[in-house]
Order: structure tokens, then sequence, then C-alpha cells
């Protein structure tokens, strides 16, 4: 019962640092997305057309499904799914979004090539996204590595803002639950 109720409170804990990394990143993106196809980017149409249309999961029908329901841009960059966010950070999108602009996106990431970054935002979204679906189906994560993955999502804010990752690391509250593990 001890570790049933810690995984709650980890689970819950670990939601904040989990919030800030989706919308830095996902602000981020969206930055890009104007910076290439204007303010109104979720209607361009070459835009849309350069969005995937099969598989599992499919962003373009993701893109008109959410801006069908939202009139604003800043309403379906609130409502696309965190896996559309994720799967911008591909390297079909390297040469129209990451090479020309990842650098001023993410200005305190490290000097490495657009590529390699935006290959390391795309497994730390992975990783986060994985993390925040069983967070959120409240499924056991102690056997993860909290510690790690906490670091992990917590340089991934970095990357956009120091500011930001100092604000989240002083409200946290995963690494005190974490040290208190039954």
């Amino acid at each position: 019962m001890d570790l049933y109720g810690w995984n709650a409170r980890v689970s819950a804990a670990f939601m904040l640092p989990a919030h800030f990394a989706e919308i830095s990143t996902r602000n981020a993106a969206a930055d890009v997305l104007e910076r290439v196809y204007g303010s109104r980017w979720p209607w361009n149409p070459t835009f849309e057309a350069s969005l995937p249309s099969t598989g599992l999961y499919n962003p373009r029908h993701d893109l008109q499904n959410t801006r069908r329901r939202n009139p604003t841009t800043g309403k379906v960059i609130a409502e696309l799914k965190f896996v559309f966010w994720q799967k911008l950070f591909t390297g079909r999108n390297d040469v129209r979004l990451w090479r020309p602009h990842i650098a001023a996106a993410f200005p305190y990431a490290p000097r490495i090539t657009a590529s390699d970054l935006r290959n390391r935002i795309y497994q730390d979204l992975d990783v986060l996204r994985h993390l925040r679906n069983r967070l959120a189906h409240h499924e056991p994560v102690f056997t993860r590595d909290l510690a790690g993955d906490l670091a992990r999502t917590i340089d991934l804010i970095e990357l956009r803002s120091r500011d930001t990752s100092n604000w989240v690391r002083a409200m946290e509250d995963v690494t005190s639950i974490v040290a208190d593990r039954p």
C-alpha cells in the first residue's frame, strides 16, 4: 500500500515538469511554424500538404480536425495532440524547419548540428510522451529512473528557456518524493 500511495504521489508531482516541457517545446515549434508559414500556419495549405496523412497517427487529419473546432492559432496550438508536436521533430522537416530555425527556437541548446539537436528533442519528447501516458493512466512508474526522467524533462525545458527551467526546478516536488520512496 505504501508503494501504491507513493506511486500516485510521484505521478501527480511529475505532471508539473511534464506540463512545462510540453508547453515550452510546442511553443518553440509553433514559433518556427509561424516564421515559415505565417501567423495562420494551421490554415496554410503548403504546411498542411507537408504533413503525413497515413499511419497509426495521422498529423494532417489531427490538424484538420483541430482547426475545424478552434478558430484561432493559439487554440489550435493548445488543442493539438502531444504526438503532433513530437512528430514535427523528424528528419522530414530538417530542410524547411529545423536547419534554418532550431537554434533560434532553442537558444540554450548545446552547439551541435541542427539534425542532432532535432533528434535529441524528438527522443526526449518520446520518453516524456510515454511517461506522461503512464502517469495519466495511473500505471506504475516505480520501476523507472524517475530522477533521470526529471533531469531529461528539465533539460528539455532549458533548451528553450533557462528562466523557465530554473522556475520549474524551484517548484517541482518529484525530487523529494523520489527520495521518500518506501
